[in-house]
């Protein structure tokens, strides 16, 4: 999908037929056709449009000489599919996917690829993030950043908020699903923080002015944006721990309420094996106790099973600490 928009005179994002100059087109999952169309009429370098849709792609900042283009490709956080729509009763997961700016200067325009709709973009798009002006490319540029940067926040809280209900969940049952949603949302972290920290790395490069030349209004902006990936990285690597920590606690628990168990098996072991030694006995062509005695003789099976359960009873009780 591509299509054109431009600030409009009220200050709204208007779609327009075709790229004009301050216009900003944004490019979703292009077709064969439309990677074509962008390469052919726009001029976009082929190796830029390779980059833009290869997921596995870090976060980097690269620039043209011939071409004089510039090209910014960052992080943003998303919820995995399988934990939304008609799978929504599954695990949640978070990932990050890769978001491509590119600068056309002998245009004037300014290209977003992405792999897939994202709500960096749609939120652009619908005016939810006020003073935006697709004609100042460099200012429209930091302002995605900025709002890809509160984007991590907000989903950094949402993952802290779903670890405590799923640990709330595991205190009353330590089930396979709240331990399966632990391990998503900890890899989870993982991949926030890896993202993070290669932003970080390309907004510094931008900061340097080197490559995007920043005004005043600019360099304020870009600190802010560093200031929110910075706190975003804080509290990724502090839930990290967090939810390392409880991993390991919970890991703890169930091995030593296996141990409790295996504990509670062995004694019935040893109780059942118990009478049937007995039971044995009376079955073997030898003489047994009190054979012959008087008044015993009778009763001879029944004092031996019971002095048997009497000391098995002692036996339990005098180490029934094993059973807390």
């Amino acid at each position: 999908m591509i299509e054109c928009l431009l600030t409009g005179a009220n200050g709204t994002m208007e779609s327009v037929e075709t790229p004009s100059p301050g216009c900003w087109v944004n490019v979703v999952a292009p077709s064969s056709e439309e990677r074509a169309w962008l390469e052919g009429e726009l001029g976009v370098l082929p190796e830029f449009v390779r980059s833009a849709l290869d997921e596995e792609e870090t976060s980097r900042i690269d620039y043209d000489d011939d071409a004089h283009q510039i090209f910014v490709i960052v992080d943003y956080p998303v919820v995995d599919e399988e934990g939304t729509g008609v799978r929504a009763s599954l695990p949640l997961q978070y990932d990050t996917m890769p978001l491509t700016m590119v600068f056309l200067p002998e245009k004037s325009l300014f290209v977003t690829i992405s792999i897939r709709e994202n709500e960096v973009v749609r939120d652009l798009k619908d005016g939810r993030v006020r003073g935006v002006d697709t004609r100042y490319r460099t200012r429209f540029l930091l302002q995605m950043l900025l709002h890809i940067s509160q984007l991590y926040l907000v989903y950094l809280r949402r993952i802290d908020r779903l670890s405590s209900n799923t640990e709330a969940r595991l205190h009353a049952s330590v089930r396979n699903e709240e331990l399966i949603q632990m391990l998503k949302l900890e890899k989870s972290l993982v991949y926030f923080s890896t993202s993070l920290k290669s932003d970080e790395v390309t907004l510094n490069k931008i900061m340097q002015g080197r490559i995007i030349p920043l005004y005043e209004d600019d360099q304020d902006l870009l600190e802010d944006v560093l200031v929110e990936i910075h706190q975003a990285i804080e509290m990724a690597n502090i839930y990290a721990g967090t939810l390392s920590g409880t991993m390991d606690a919970f890991a703890s628990i169930i091995s030593n309420n296996l141990n409790i168990v295996m504990k509670v098996l062995s004694v019935i072991t040893i109780v059942m094996a118990i009478p049937n030694i007995i039971f044995g006995f009376y079955g073997m062509n030898v003489d047994l106790p009190f054979d012959g005695v008087p008044l015993l003789d009778n009763w001879a099976f029944p004092l031996l099973l019971a002095a048997a359960g009497c000391l098995v009873a002692a036996w339990i009780f005098k180490r029934k600490g094993m059973w807390h």
